[in-house]
Parts: structure tokens; sequence; C-alpha cells
């Protein structure tokens, strides 16, 4: 029995249709007359997926839903069209680092313009206003996610495979009206974000942490590690970073432990902010970081860089993954290493998660007052334990009291946040370390979340933080520094 030539698809019959071929779904067919005029090989495409591939549905109980997706089937087909229409037309401009990126969404724009006009089927003004919005969105930015990139209400973007994007709003996860095309065509995005800071993705290296240009954190996972498709997750950083007020607004903190933690940062204490993943740590340490004087030498080191200080005299240092032959690889430990050469008057450390810890308390014990640096914990006490197994990490077999010794010496203060069920993320702790007594580092609560007014009918907590009346062994090295604590800051009987 002989099968009959299967259906080519768009691309394949848009590749016909640019090659000089005549665009036949199904097969070679009858050479058209010489005396046909010629056709234009993209007009004769684009008519092609705006024409409806099917006849209308007679009746039965299916045809309402037939011709529902009919218009639906239709735009996308044209999208399809028109997109490489446009890239075929344009080309490499798309990559031409010397073109301005308002010149380049003006020709896109343009280009697309013409493309559409060309369409023997008129579109509507609210289909040609979709039709441009999604590829202009595609071709010049991330796709179907790029409005919720957009949305300042929108803070978190997690893609669990092509056809499933969540939403975080107002701490909320919502499910979001978007999807990708397919896996091929989210795969395309992803490629896109990490190549532009010079990293890839693939299987070989399946993983990778990036940034968009605003400073947005990316993480990203692709097939054969997630199983049901490529997973992309961006963090969005506002393009105006928050201040002290802003987390005194939303309740994060309370004026009283805001100015008690900008005395701190002045009087060159060295801090250690801790929490849960999504607790806001980064944004609390670029708060805390606002308060360095301007005439302070500054150097911050990241995996992915999403610190936005406004002082003059900053240096932003990038760690590096290796490459695919597995050089050229630089971590955070030796960025910390080499910025002691650096002359620097803070060194701040996005994040502390392996053996770089113990350069890090080595730089705050050597004279690098007032350095800052986040860690994971779920508590200020977890976090001492956290900077000593860290420290333990880099292979130098201290026994675990000199390790405790270097943690008591090094770290002034640590400052936890937590995020709350109903989304809200607030500094809970303000804790003093203190010596070594014994086996144990003492701390003490300077500052403690009070819960006990509950919550309200949406569910968000009514307590705040409130400090406890403890006087810190700090005050000796804040007046050393020239700065004067207000006593009343710390007076346990301010509500």
């Amino acid at each position: 029995m002989t099968t009959g030539p299967r259906p080519r698809s768009l691309a394949e019959r848009l590749a016909a249709v640019r090659d000089g071929a005549a665009p036949n779904p199904v097969g070679p067919g009858p050479e058209p007359p010489e005396t046909e005029a010629p056709v234009d090989p993209l007009s004769a495409a684009l008519a092609a997926v705006a024409s409806p591939a099917t006849t209308r549905p007679s009746g039965g109980p299916s045809s309402h839903r037939v011709a529902a997706a009919a218009p639906a089937n239709r735009l996308e087909a044209l999208k399809s069209a028109v997109h490489v229409a446009l890239l075929r037309q344009l080309g490499p401009h798309l990559y031409d680092a010397d073109m301005a990126q308002e010149d380049l969404e003006q020709r896109v724009r343009g280009v697309l313009s013409e493309v559409l006009g060309s369409q023997d089927r008129p579109l509507s003004n609210t289909e040609r206003g979709r039709v441009t919005e999604d590829i202009t969105d595609d071709i010049l930015g991330f796709g179907p996610i790029e409005p919720y990139l957009r949305d300042p209400d929108v803070s978190e973007v997690m893609v669990n495979g092509f056809d499933s994007i969540w939403l975080e709003r107002a701490g909320r996860l919502v499910r979001a009206d978007a999807r990708f095309a397919d896996e091929s065509h989210l795969r395309r995005i992803i490629d896109k974000i990490v190549s532009r800071i010079g990293r890839r993705v693939d299987e070989s290296s399946p993983m990778v942490d990036a940034r968009l240009p605003d400073g947005s954190r990316v993480n990203a996972v692709v097939p054969p590690l997630a199983i049901d498709g490529s997973a992309l997750t961006i963090r969005k950083f506002a393009a105006d970073p928050l201040g002290i007020d802003d987390l005194v607004n939303s309740g994060t903190l309370t004026p009283q432990s805001a100015g008690f933690l900008e005395a701190c940062v002045r009087g060159r204490l060295n801090i250690v902010v801790s929490g849960g993943t999504g607790a806001g740590k980064t944004t609390t340490l670029n708060v805390l970081s606002s308060f360095i004087p301007d005439d302070e030498r500054i150097v911050t080191i990241e995996d992915a860089a999403e610190l936005q200080l406004r002082q003059a005299h900053v240096v932003r240092l990038e760690s590096r993954p290796a490459n695919i032959e597995g050089r050229g690889e630089v971590s955070i430990r030796d960025l910390v290493r080499n910025s002691l050469r650096m002359r620097p008057d803070r060194i701040i450390v996005g994040e502390v998660r392996d053996a770089s810890a113990l350069d890090m308390l080595q730089a705050m014990n050597t004279g690098h007052d007032g350095s800052i640096c986040t860690l994971h914990a779920n508590s200020a006490r977890d976090a001492m334990s956290r900077l000593e197994t860290m420290v333990l990490m880099a292979g130098m077999e201290l026994p675990i009291r000199a390790v405790r010794e270097q943690v008591s010496a090094a770290v002034d203060l640590v400052v936890h946040q937590t995020r709350f069920k109903d989304g809200s993320r607030r500094i809970t702790h303000v804790t003093e370390v203190g010596r070594l007594a014994g086996e144990t580092v003492e701390l003490h609560d300077l500052f403690v979340f009070d819960n006990t007014a509950g919550f309200d009918g949406d569910g968000r907590a009514l307590g705040r933080i409130r400090p406890t009346g403890h006087r810190p062994g700090f005050l000796e090295k804040l007046a050393y520094a020239n700065v004067a604590l207000d006593p009343q800051l710390l007076s346990g009987d301010r509500g």
C-alpha cells in the first residue's frame, strides 16, 4: 500500500515559497500555466496563512468550538508567517551591536507595518494591535512574558513550561493568561537572555544564573534536568531601587529600627543579613548599603550583579562559571581574595554560600570594618551555624572553637528577615553577636518582631518590630567611628 506525501508544516511551506516553489501543502501538483503572472513569495505565504485552512463546519456539536477557534488559529498562523518574514527582511540588523535600541525598535516597527499592510485580507484594529505587540515583544523583548516584566505590580515571573506561566503579585501567586508557542519558543527566549551576558545553557550545562539589563535575577533549568520542559524564574528589581522610607512604609522596619540600622552602617559594624529564599535579603542589603558615606571605596561581589548602589566610588565584580571546556571559572571566593588587593573601605558580598565565608571573615578581621553580606538561614542562631559550616568547607581543618572565635570577632550584627504567609516581608530580629562563652557564641536580640496584634481580615500580620531594651556592647565601636547613637532608639518603652 502506497502512502502519499505528508502535509508540510507552515515553516516548510514558507521555506518553499522563499525558494520559489508553489506553496502546496499536500505534495506536488500540476505546473502553473506559463502565462500566470508572477507572485511575490512573501505575499503568497501571508495570503496562504491568512485564509482559512479548512471549510466552514456545516453543523454538529463541535462546529461552534471549531468556529470559535478559527480566528485564534488564523492569528497564530499569521504571527508565525509575519515573524519569519520580519526576520528575513531585517536579518543581521537584529544583532548589530552598533545599532541603538531606539533605531532598532523603529526599524522593526516600520518593517512590521509594511508586512501587515501587504495583507490581502484586512485585519481589524484589535487583531492588528495584538499581532504587532506579540511580534514586537518576541523580536525586541522576551516574548509572552515581556508585558509582565514591564508591569510594576509583578515582582516575580515563573515559567514552569511553555504553557504554564505564573506571577507573584503583592506576595501572592497567580497564573498568567499567556503561554509560549512551544518548547523551542521558550528555549529561544532563554538563550536570548543568557547569551547577552556571555553565558550558555544546553544539555551539557543545563542550569544557569543570569540577569536582565535592569539587574533582575534570572535562573533557567532545561531538560534533561527539567523533566516537564524548561523552567525559567525571573526575580524582578525595580528600576528605582527601594529606599529606607519604602521599607518603613511597607512595615518591613519601623522608624526606630531604621534609625538604629543606619547608625550601625555608618559606624562601620560588620553586618550579616540572613533569611530564607525570597525573604527580601538583597533588597535589605541594598538599602543598608545606601547608608555608606560617599567618601568610601566600595567593592561589591555577586554571582549575578543586581545591587544598585548610588554612591560614586563603587567597583562591581561578578563571578563567572566555567566554559564548555571546564575552564575559566572565577568563584566568589576568588573575587573576595582579589578584592583585598583593591584597597576597599567596604566589601559587600551578595550572598555567601560556600568556602568564601572564610575569606569574608578574614576580611572583616583585617581592617575592612563595615562589610556586609547575606546568607540563607532560618534564624540568627542558624546563621552563625551556617557560617561555621561554610568556613569548614574551605578544607583548612580548623578546630571548631577557632572558627567560632573568628565568627564572634568578625560579625557584629545579624539582621534576620522573614517572608510571612501573607506575602509580606518583615525584619523579625536584629541581633548582636557577642563574645564566645564556653563553646557557644553569645547572641543578644536588640529588636524582635512582636506578633501579639495578630492578623487583619485579609490575613496580613499586624505586628511590628520592637526594641528589647538590651544595651549592645558595640557602642564604643560606634563612638570610635564618630557615630552617636540616640539611646531612645533602643528604649523598650517606645511603641
